[in-house]
C-alpha cells in the first residue's frame, strides 16, 4: 500500500511541483499507460481519465505531510498546486525505486499544458480503437473542448514520441 503512495511522491519529486488536480491525474495516468507499475484504477469521468484511488491517495499524503497541497485562487475557480514536503523526502528514502527514465518523462509531461494532457490522456484511454475511431469518440467524448483536427494530430504525435522515450520497466526493493 505505501509503495503506490512513494510511487506518487517520486512523481512529485521529478516535477518539482504539479499545478492542478487534473495535471497530476494526467501525468499519472499517461505513466501508467506507458508501462510504469501504478496500480491506481481508472474510470472516464468529465475530464478525461480520473481515479478516485489517486485522489485519496493525495489527501492521504497531505494529512501525513508528505506533500503539500496549496489552494490558490485563479479567476472564478480554485486551482491546486502540489509539492513535496521533506517529511516527504524523508519517508521517500525507505523506498529504492529505480524508475528508467521516468525524471525526464515527468519533467517533459509537466511542461505541457492541462488540456494537451486532457487530450492525450483520452486518446490512451481509448488506445484499444483505430485512429479513425479513436477521433471520433475525442470529438464526442470531448466536445467541450472543441479540439482541433491539429490539436488531434500533435497528441498522436505526443503518444508515439513518448513510446518511442520508453527503454525498460521499474524495479524496487
Amino acid at each position: 500500500m505505501l509503495d503506490e503512495h512513494a510511487k506518487v511522491l517520486t512523481v512529485l519529486q521529478y516535477a518539482g511541483e504539479i499545478i492542478g488536480r487534473k495535471k497530476l491525474q494526467k501525468i499519472v495516468f499517461i505513466l501508467k499507460k506507458l508501462g510504469y507499475p501504478f496500480r491506481e484504477k481508472y474510470g472516464f469521468h468529465f475530464f478525461g481519465p480520473y481515479s478516485e484511488e489517486l485522489t485519496l491517495q493525495t489527501e492521504e499524503l497531505d494529512n501525513l505531510g508528505f506533500l503539500k497541497e496549496t489552494k490558490e485562487k485563479q479567476g472564478g475557480y480554485h486551482q491546486y498546486r502540489y509539492e513535496l514536503t521533506p517529511s516527504g523526502e524523508t519517508f521517500l528514502q525507505n523506498f529504492k525505486f529505480s524508475f528508467s527514465g521516468l525524471d525526464e518523462l515527468v519533467t517533459h509531461l509537466n511542461q505541457q499544458p492541462s488540456r494537451f494532457l486532457e487530450l492525450v490522456s483520452t486518446a490512451l484511454y481509448f488506445e484499444q480503437l483505430d485512429e479513425s475511431e479513436k477521433r471520433e469518440k475525442i470529438k464526442t467524448v470531448k466536445a467541450k473542448q472543441n479540439y482541433t483536427e491539429d490539436e488531434i494530430d500533435q497528441a498522436f504525435a505526443f503518444i508515439r514520441d513518448l513510446k518511442k522515450r520508453l527503454v525498460s520497466k521499474t524495479t524496487y526493493s
